[in-house]
């Protein structure tokens, strides 16, 4: 089996101590070497998603049946929009652990995969109700984003409308909420009310987790002008700095990474912005159970991913798509 280079200071100690104690079935030289790949996919699956994919291939082959090696290889391949592939994956890791942590990420690589009516499925199983806060609000973001893929901008607004968004609390998961909210409206023509929301998004997105800030600047009719190259003519002309298109939410199951400074403050939400609570599928969506298989049938591998983060026990992503 060929191996990967894995610098002199990675000792496999750094790994969650859950994915440790997965690894104790194995030998213990076996168990340091898995571990040691993992933290790779880990330091690299932001900046490098390719190198992480390698390194997550070469754990998934010495250590198949665990489950945190898995899952690793479940979000290395999310990473590099191998849809099909993580789905495999994730479905894997939780026959083996029972754990329901990872139902909105696999209902986004439906969505990957070209199946929005399947992640909205997804989103109204009984799946939904075990999870955790955290996991919830994943769901809602990638149903949203289901619907949004079926040109149903009406009905992705309603479904971000829930007590999590018109909370004054920042949690993880404010930014990215509210973020996504404001793409939706802004989508549906509702200008005013977007650049509100993008407003209320840059106040809550503590470590730049979005781009809201820049895309608040863009409704403010502020240009971002780039300096001439040294290289380049005096009389050249500049060009506006690039605003990047939104990014659907992505699920951010297992261990996946958290929510600039407060800059900016926004009005209350008022009953008729916000319902109480949305459902996140229509009323006559059938609730779906995803089989345990370990392949399905491949769509396109060109769907936008969200921002995502990293697997599991080797250092954290939600996201979710977006």
């Amino acid at each position: 089996m060929k191996r990967l280079p894995i610098p002199d200071d990675v000792t496999g100690e750094e790994i969650d101590a859950d994915v440790r104690q997965e690894l104790l079935s194995l030998p213990k030289g076996l168990a340091e070497d898995v571990s040691r790949n993992l933290v790779m996919v880990a330091r690299l699956i932001d900046e490098d998603p390719e190198g992480a994919y390698n390194y997550s291939r070469v754990a998934l082959r010495l250590a198949s049946r665990v489950a945190a090696v898995r899952e690793a290889a479940g979000f290395a391949a999310y990473a590099n929009q191998k849809y099909s592939e993580a789905l495999a994956e994730f479905r894997a890791a939780r026959r083996m652990t029972g754990n329901v942590d990872l139902w909105p990420v696999m209902a986004d690589c439906e969505r990957g995969l070209g199946r929005p009516e399947k992640a909205l499925d997804m989103a109204g199983a009984p799946e939904v109700h075990k999870l955790d806060k955290a996991g919830q609000v994943e769901m809602r973001l990638v149903a949203a984003g289901a619907r949004r893929d079926m040109d149903q901008l009406d009905a992705a607004i309603v479904t971000l409308q829930s007590p999590e968004l018109a909370s004054h609390s920042v949690q993880p998961w404010t930014a990215r909420l509210r973020y996504a909210y404001a793409d939706a409206l802004l989508a549906a023509g509702r200008e005013d009310e977007a650049r509100e929301w993008f407003a209320k998004a840059v106040e809550s997105d503590k470590d730049g987790s979005t781009d809201a800030s820049d895309r608040l600047a863009e409704l403010d009719g502020v240009e971002f002008v780039d300096a001439l190259g040294e290289d380049e003519p005096e009389h050249g002309t500049t060009e506006a700095g690039t605003v990047r298109e939104p990014e659907a939410p992505r699920a951010d199951a297992g261990d996946v990474a958290d929510a600039a400074e407060a800059t900016t403050a926004a009005s209350e939400v008022t009953d008729k912005d916000v319902t109480d609570d949305a459902d996140v599928t229509d009323a006559d969506a059938a609730d779906a159970d995803i089989t345990d298989e370990d392949a399905v049938t491949d769509g396109h591998d060109g769907h936008d991913g969200p921002e995502h983060d990293g697997p599991e026990g080797a250092g954290e992503d939600e996201g979710t798509r977006g």
